[in-house]
């Protein structure tokens, strides 16, 4: 993740680069996103908060995060993304119950009596889980007092700007700017 501050004060920069980063990763939400731009003008005040994910949150299945395999009596599913590992085992579960999924270790399952299709078909999350904890993210990250929020969402980009005062024209327009400078619509 690729993170940077813009601001006049260098401690200021320098401790909401770490307390972004140290957020992100306890929430294990890093691996979700490729770039940060902070502006941060405390005199004002305002913060523009963009996020540049990887790819636009959406929703998942098993398939999309599994490799599922045929076998003798049932499905082999191998789990690629670890962050994930809960939730598929807990799908698993609801679906053809504890007796029917063993689990060889953390990553590989068998699935007794499922179908290829079926297990790849599982949704694991729709996205909106994704976006709702960033966004909470943010939130905790930016100084208390702030009360006035806008958030834009353009596909893979996310903007918050924020402030105690009442939030203005031209300061809703300097952070559709930071939106559209990250890859943002200037339509939001």
């Amino acid at each position: 993740m690729d993170i940077e501050i813009v601001g006049e004060d260098p401690y200021g920069r320098d401790a909401y680069a770490k307390l972004f980063d140290e957020i992100m990763s306890d929430l294990n939400k890093a691996v979700l996103i490729d770039r940060v731009r902070l502006v941060l003008r405390p005199e004002t005040p305002l913060f523009i908060f963009t996020i540049v994910l990887k790819a636009a949150p959406g929703p998942k299945t098993v398939g999309d995060i599994a490799t599922v395999r045929k076998e003798v009596g049932g499905v082999h599913v191998t789990i690629t993304e670890e962050r994930y590992a809960p939730d598929i085992l807990t799908a698993l579960f609801n679906r053809y119950g504890r007796q029917g999924v063993t689990q060889q270790n953390r990553f590989d399952l068998d699935v007794t009596g499922a179908e290829e299709e079926a297990v790849a078909g599982i949704t694991i999350t729709s996205g909106e889980e994704d976006r709702r904890e960033l966004m909470g993210a943010v939130w905790r990250t930016m100084p208390e007092g702030i009360k006035n929020r806008k958030t834009m969402m353009t596909d893979n980009v996310i903007t918050v700007v924020a402030t105690e005062e009442i939030l203005t024209p031209e300061m809703v327009a300097a952070g559709r700017e930071e939106h559209v400078l990250m890859g943002g619509s200037a339509d939001v």
